[in-house]
């Protein structure tokens, strides 16, 4: 016992070592390159996504969500209805915090701030990460570390639109670009170098646990991330020397993840985030998956920049300066398995991998309607490895000097070309003409579509977005229905169709004032303009639980595909349901048909999940039937799913048409 207490402190400190520093120093002309690289890469990237500022509408509806959390109504879009309107889960959270703490500060800028910061916080990690990577091929060698993925990725136009969109974008770069780094140094500690009088060591327990909570936490920065975290724990485990080290990183990895996950089985009532139950998270759409893929790479001509960073690489690989080359060998006793996974050619491995799986899976999803948005991560995932990269000068040992500057040479000239494409990309015009147009497709470019439907350059607050159309005339049709009413969009941009709610018994109550249900597509600049009391829902299904359970359509735009007809919002209720109160679009044995189809009891079960008032027993019942509310699955047509529920068809309230005059008194 002694000894393995010693042998684990000596670990422990090696390990901290390798945090502090180098484990193979840096010459100066590589330290002073890449710091010099960190700096100007964050600072283009930091000005040039500033350039392009904007909170996007689905950005508004996390912030929905934070006025709820900060009102004390708890994690919802509406009051009394528990929707999980936000997929990631961290990123909701951590807007609240700094809510929470900015107390006066507008919640739009607190997001926009956040969102930028973590954005340059990521490309910094990543490069912080790569750098430490070629360490052991640079000891001690004349060379410069050159920012080159980190270039690609910065240079394309969305991945600076989605450093400030609201979005959780710039968190999952954030933690990829962290993730990374602690990967990097995890694989280095093997072979690190030890200091005097300590032997070659492993990563130490507090590392490796801090290590397996980052990438546990990777399920609640995006649920698909945890491909990637999850792979992390995996070979952290792999590469564990004993069982009380599995214990500790699968405790560290795996408790609040496991624990939220809970909560949402309990609360929200399913096993996914809303959003993945509206969108179909699982299903498959390939066609419009490479559609998307596509447009992302043909404006920019990504597979240039990909190609000369290949071609970086067979230079590095005749340099010796590739990742694996390393002056220290693993201790004896460690197994080949752990030696294997606990290096860095795995570690690269690792996140190449992960990116091609992450787009996989988007091209296997149908990708998504904002133009590049989705495929970011994956592009991150496989330039991280290549974020910078090593010009290597002749020294006279290892290379001759005519075959070192031919070395040197070619890589510079390709890094230059790298720089060249950049300079190209950075101002390209993306989309062109589509970018603003919804055309086949269904995708468009989200930032130029926002600013020229609302005519700011840079839409920021929710005040913003009231120049959008409908926004101003929604404000109007509630103040002018103290009653309540539900509202639907018009084919008149200026105004909204009212269903008035049904009137309270007499007598009125002092200062009544009648439910008011909004039916709209836009829930962010929508939630965010009205009050919390006012009920905002959707067709699609983000905000709307009955909507997120219908099927989704096989040829609906993407991210939109799922439709729910209006006739359900007028049959939930409490609204009047007959001429000439509703709109002529709505048909009134429709509505009748839906109020018969929200009693089928598998129905009434799932909506009361989520607005049943919540308690222990509520909770508990919520987290036994998560499993089949998940999928579970109606019609959105009444009458169809009154005969998939097995439920009689209510008697018409109109006469079917004969084509003949109605006779009659």
């Amino acid at each position: 016992m002694p000894q393995s207490s010693s042998a684990d402190g000596r670990a422990t400190q090696a390990a901290g070592r390798l945090l502090r520093g180098p484990s193979f120093p840096f010459t100066a002309s590589v330290r002073f390159s890449l710091w010099i690289g960190v700096v100007a890469v964050a600072a283009l990237f930091g000005w040039g996504a500033w350039q392009r500022r904007w909170i996007a509408d689905d950005g508004l509806i996390v912030l929905r969500t934070v006025r709820n959390l900060l009102a004390g109504n708890g994690p919802v879009f509406n009051a009394g209805e528990r929707v999980e309107a936000n997929t990631s889960t961290a990123w909701s959270y951590l807007v609240t915090f700094f809510a929470w703490v900015g107390g006066s500060v507008q919640l739009e800028y607190v997001a926009l701030a956040l969102a930028l910061t973590l954005s340059i916080a990521g490309v910094v990690f990543a490069m912080l990460g790569t750098g430490r990577l070629y360490a052991p091929g640079l000891r001690g060698r004349r060379a410069l570390l050159l920012p080159a993925g980190v270039l690609v990725y910065a240079a394309i136009p969305p991945a600076r639109d989605f450093a400030t969109s609201g979005l959780e974008n710039g968190l999952v770069l954030a933690y990829l670009g962290l993730l990374w780094w602690m990967m990097v140094c995890w694989s280095q500690a093997l072979r690190a170098q030890p200091g005097p009088g300590d032997q070659a060591h492993t990563a130490g327990r507090p590392f490796e646990a801090a290590l397996a909570f980052v990438a546990g936490l990777s399920v609640l920065v995006r649920p698909e991330l945890a491909l990637v975290g999850g792979a992390a724990l995996v070979m952290l485990l792999l590469a564990s020397p004993n069982w009380p080290r599995r214990i500790l990183i699968l405790v560290a990895g795996g408790l609040l993840p496991i624990a939220y996950q809970i909560f949402r089985m309990g609360y929200y009532g399913l096993l996914v985030p809303g959003t993945a139950i509206a969108k179909d998270a699982t299903g498959a759409k390939w066609d419009q998956g490479f559609t998307y893929l596509g447009n992302f790479n043909q404006p920019y001509l990504l597979w240039i920049p990909l190609m000369l960073l290949g071609a970086v690489g067979l230079v590095m690989f005749a340099t010796r300066t590739m990742p694996w080359w390393s002056t220290h060998q693993p201790p004896r006793g460690v197994s080949r398995l752990a030696r294997t996974v606990q290096s860095p050619p795995a570690v690269v491995a690792f996140m190449v991998l992960s990116g091609v799986l992450q787009a996989v899976y988007w091209v296997r999803q149908g990708g998504d309607f904002m133009h590049g948005r989705v495929l970011l991560t994956p592009l991150f995932c496989v330039l991280v490895p290549i974020a910078v990269i090593p010009v290597v000068l002749p020294d006279g040992t290892r290379f001759t000097r005519v075959g070192g500057f031919l070395l040197a040479g070619s890589t510079t000239a390709m890094w230059l070309a790298i720089v060249g494409w950049a300079a190209w990309a950075a101002n390209s015009p993306g989309m062109g003409a589509d970018a603003t147009r919804v055309t086949y497709t269904g995708i468009v470019d989200e930032r130029r579509f926002y600013a020229q439907a609302t005519g700011h350059a840079h839409p920021l607050t929710a005040a913003d977005y009231l120049d959008y159309p409908r926004m101003r005339a929604v404000l109007t049709a509630i103040d002018d229905t103290p009653d309540g009413a539900l509202l639907l969009p018009s084919g008149n941009y200026d105004q909204w169709d009212v269903v008035p709610a049904k009137p309270p018994p007499p007598p009125r109550p002092p200062g009544y004032r009648g439910p008011h249900t909004v039916f709209f597509t836009n829930l962010g600049m929508l939630g965010m303009n009205v009050g919390l009391d006012v009920r905002v829902i959707d067709q699609i299904g983000l905000a709307n639980p009955l909507a997120a359970h219908t099927e989704r359509l096989g040829d609906g735009r993407i991210g939109h595909d799922k439709n729910l007809f209006p006739d359900w919002a007028v049959a939930e209720g409490p609204f009047l349901t007959e001429r000439p109160y509703v709109p002529s679009y709505i048909d009134e044995d429709w509505i009748a048909q839906a109020e018969a189809a929200l009693k089928c009891p598998d129905t009434e079960a799932l909506l009361t999940s989520v607005r049943g008032p919540m308690g222990p027993r509520r909770f508990l019942s919520n987290l036994v039937h998560s499993f089949e509310f998940n999928s579970y699955r109606i019609n959105r047509v009444p009458l169809y799913e009154l005969a998939r529920c097995g439920l009689p068809v209510p008697p018409p309230k109109t006469p079917p048409y004969t084509g003949m005059p109605p006779t009659g008194p």
